[in-house]
């Protein structure tokens, strides 16, 4: 199976810039005007999973909750330390989780639209 999660932006460059530059994920595809909408894939080449961002002329008004969180586990402690790097050198404030588990495996920060993101700092177990 593979996982698709999609959301609708103001700032397509912004948000995909926000993504690349900042979490080291790449572009995997996109499309222009698509009945009246822009989009990008971005992830990781050869992963299950991957992001779909949008834009159109509708103006989003967000409403994301403090629980409404993407959680990125890492592959290895020199990825979350290079994640974390960029996090510093575009200042990138770190906020406080909600979720007290999160504070103490990994740094939650926001992307440009306000969305939750944490960067945890253990690898995934399932």
């Amino acid at each position: 199976m593979t996982f698709r999660f999609t959301r609708h932006t103001n700032d397509l460059e912004r948000l995909s810039a926000f993504y690349i530059k900042i979490l080291g994920m790449e572009i995997l595809g996109g499309f222009q005007n698509h009945t009246d909408y822009d989009g990008l894939f971005i992830g990781k080449t050869n992963e299950n999973w991957h992001l779909e961002f949008t834009k159109s002329n509708e103006i989003v008004q967000f409403n994301f909750g403090d629980e409404d969180v993407l959680v990125f586990y890492r592959n290895t402690r020199l990825e979350y330390e290079s994640i974390l790097d960029q996090i510093n050198k575009y200042s990138i404030i770190i906020i406080e989780a909600k979720n007290p588990y999160w504070n103490e495996n990994g740094k939650k920060v926001l992307d440009p639209d306000g969305y939750r993101i944490v960067i945890s700092d253990l690898k995934i177990k399932l």
